[in-house]
């Protein structure tokens, strides 16, 4: 028994603290220098990473400043680390001259890392729809799978949850129809999404155009580059419906996009080298309005005068 006894060994009460701290220190979070060599962007990252003027600017910041705001990375099995969030300040990092760039690292599984990619994202304030409308796709399915849900029934009440489309809505702060709508604009083909991007193609006339399929999409492009014009939103609504009935055929195209709108039935544009043969020099855009305002309302006043 007293052999027994000289064998126990009593932790002592540094070695106890020591253990508590190294444990508190492996979870705590670091930020620690990694080159940027190491750090590639997210797979399928849906977010443009442009050299414009706002970039320039935050190159210049981090230039003087350094970058103030950690990024986000996972380890990568294949070497190196994924970038999870800061993808514009490690391309700033580049311009600025800068070797390395602080990242806290996390084990993060696909889904949870998709969902703080496009929340780290969706801050920005200048968004393209193309962002928008793959970002919600990305994070939408991230959310169906971590609910644990197939995705068909996902798209149900189940018990007191919301639906995945609800709770995604509810976040970015949009109604759950317009999320949809952005969605449904990453069925189109590329060279019309950028139509979309580029402000050419209206969200609306977009969404009834992503019902259309890939090879009809690929023949409105040529349609609209033959007809020079892009479709309203009744003329996508038209296409949207010769297309479901199954007769959406180039002809068909053409003659709808050569329709005239009635937009341009109802506009009347005058030019300023139109106006100005009126008007002396001096005077400015805004003072030419005022004068025009005020001649139709002389001119509407002696119409209804002669009426009585």
């Amino acid at each position: 028994m007293k052999s027994s006894a000289k064998n126990i060994r009593l932790t002592s009460v540094d070695e106890l603290f020591s253990t508590e701290e190294s444990r508190e220190d492996a979870q705590r979070e670091k930020v620690v220098e990694i080159a940027l060599s190491q750090l590639h962007p997210f797979q399928n990252h849906p977010f443009q990473v442009r050299d414009d003027q706002a970039m320039q600017e935050t190159a210049d910041s981090i230039r003087e400043y350094g970058v103030l705001v950690p990024a986000i990375a996972r380890p990568d099995p294949n070497g190196g680390y994924e970038l999870i969030a800061g993808h514009r300040r490690h391309r700033a990092s580049q311009l600025a001259g800068k070797e390395t760039m602080p990242v806290i690292i996390r084990e993060l599984d696909d889904d949870a890392a998709t969902i703080i990619m496009v929340d780290s994202n969706l801050q920005r304030e200048t968004l393209l729809p193309s962002e928008r409308a793959f970002a919600y796709k990305m994070k939408l399915e991230a959310m169906k799978r971590q609910a644990g849900r197939p995705q068909k029934e996902n798209m149900s009440q189940v018990g007191t949850q919301k639906r995945s489309d609800q709770l995604l809505a509810e976040q970015v702060g949009q109604s759950r129809n317009q999320v949809q709508r952005y969605i449904r604009l990453t069925e189109l083909i590329p060279e019309l999404l950028e139509l979309v991007d580029e402000h050419k193609i209206a969200l609306n006339p977009a969404y009834e155009l992503s019902f259309l399929k890939k090879e009809e999409q690929t023949k409105l492009l040529d349609a609209m580059e033959s007809e020079q014009t892009t479709p309203s939103l009744s003329q996508a609504q038209r296409l949207k419906k010769f297309s479901q009935e199954g007769h959406l055929s180039i002809d068909v195209m053409r003659a709808i996009l050569s329709e005239e709108k009635k937009s341009e039935v109802d506009r009347v544009t005058l030019t300023g080298d139109t106006l100005r043969k009126y008007f002396p020099k001096s005077y400015t855009p805004q003072r030419m309005q005022d004068t025009i305002i005020k001649l139709l309302e002389q001119w509407q006043r002696r119409q209804k005068e002669q009426e009585r």
